[in-house]
């Protein structure tokens, strides 16, 4: 039997940036529009999960 070359495939999608657990969320409009008027307000204009992320650090922080 003839041997069949190997194909790869390119992968989907940008590479992976980091090792972290995917954590999926719905926000509410009202909630989407207060973050994205914070992220809006910082110097650097992070993304939205960057703001997100940032957020909850925040947050964390402010807890202790």
């Amino acid at each position: 039997m003839k041997r069949q070359p190997v194909i790869t495939r390119k992968k989907r999608g940008p590479p992976a940036t980091g090792k972290g657990t995917l954590v999926g969320v719905r926000l509410q409009p009202d909630d989407l529009s207060a973050v994205d008027e914070w992220r809006d307000k910082q110097s650097d204009a992070p993304t939205r999960p960057e703001a997100i992320r940032r957020l909850v650090e925040i947050g964390l922080k402010a807890k202790k």
